[in-house]
């Protein structure tokens, strides 16, 4: 096999490691935490699903392969927690890294190809980052909410603590937002939120 061939096969039996990268947010129906790829794979139908949201024109191809790609760093920098105050300040220099070493094992162009788009999605800038970032933001809310908040209720999650990471959101869809804020505020009334 050619060289260049080696390298993609390489990338992919690597990337199948995102599939043991367990995060905070459980399944639906308080099922087990879910993994890395479940998290990718679910935004991505979500970004298709609800595109007719967004807030402006967006390349859907490119935010579902934003979303798809988004968290393979999380192979080597392990998964953040939203709320981990003291993870959150060492996350960009692990990501970074982990960018470095796992995107170099493709072939040049498809190292910056993977490179530039997950540097957009981090950049928060364009139409396309903002959106994929809304369904990355509303995936585990919706998760959340399907648990009663038991995610939030262990981990102490504040009600202020979320719309700080939810007013993201907005920049992304304004009507995602509106239904971010409904199941907020719901779980502020059950007291899964505290205030």
């Amino acid at each position: 096999m050619s060289d260049r061939i080696d390298k993609q096969l390489a990338f992919i039996l690597e990337i199948d490691k995102v599939k043991n990268v367990f995060r905070q947010t459980h399944l639906s129906a308080n099922g087990r935490n879910e993994n890395d790829a479940e998290h990718s794979w679910h935004i991505a139908v979500m970004a298709y699903l609800l595109k007719e949201y967004a807030n402006e024109e967006i390349d859907i191809a490119k935010v579902m392969l934003m979303c798809l790609i988004h968290d393979i760093v999380e192979i080597d920098a392990g998964d953040t927690y939203a709320y981990d105050s003291i993870g959150l300040q060492t996350q960009k220099a692990r990501e970074s890294a982990a960018k470095e070493r796992i995107f170099s094992m493709l072939p040049q162009e498809q190292k910056n190809e993977f490179t530039a788009l997950f540097d957009e999605f981090e950049a928060f800038e364009t139409a396309e980052s903002k959106f994929a970032h809304a369904m990355d933001n509303l995936q585990p809310l919706i998760l959340n909410d399907s648990n009663n908040g038991g995610d939030w209720r262990e981990h102490h999650v504040t009600a202020e603590q979320v719309y700080k990471r939810q007013n993201k959101t907005k920049l992304g869809s304004h009507k995602l937002f509106e239904i971010t804020d409904r199941l907020i505020q719901k779980n502020i009334r059950k007291g899964n939120l505290q205030e």
